[in-house]
Parts: C-alpha cells; sequence; structure tokens
C-alpha cells in the first residue's frame, strides 16, 4: 500500500484573498440594493407627490375640516 501526501493548504495570504472577494461582492449587492429602492420606492413616491400637490388647495382642505368641526378654535 503506497500512501500519497496529501497537498498542503494555503494559510498565507488567505485572509486577504477571501476579504478581497467580499469587499467587492459587498459593494455590488449594496449598489444594486441602493439603485433598486431609488426606482422602486423613491420615484414612485416622487411622482405621487408631485401629483398630489399639483392639484391641492389647502384652503379648500382647511374650509371642509372647519365644516367637520375638528378644529376647536375656529368656528
Amino acid at each position: 500500500m503506497a500512501f500519497s501526501a496529501l497537498a498542503k493548504p494555503q494559510m498565507h495570504g488567505l485572509l486577504a484573498k477571501r476579504l478581497g472577494f467580499h469587499i467587492v461582492g459587498a459593494f455590488i449587492v449594496s449598489l444594486s440594493v441602493a439603485a433598486f429602492y431609488k426606482f422602486a420606492v423613491t420615484e414612485p413616491r416622487k411622482k405621487v407627490y408631485a401629483d398630489f400637490y399639483r392639484n391641492y388647495d389647502s384652503m379648500k382642505d382647511f374650509e371642509e375640516m372647519r365644516k367637520a368641526g375638528i378644529f376647536q378654535s375656529t368656528k
């Protein structure tokens, strides 16, 4: 029976090699999540706010709330 020697594992520089891989991966994932959030959440939200305030009449809204009796200091 002949025994073959196992190859020695790489120990020198292993942390730097793995850390570089994970930093690049984390950077790519964070950029993709930020882009997804921008286009899936903030842009539609900006559009909804713009549409709301385009036709919003604050005095009309105030008068409706005053007539409904929400405010105690105005009659």
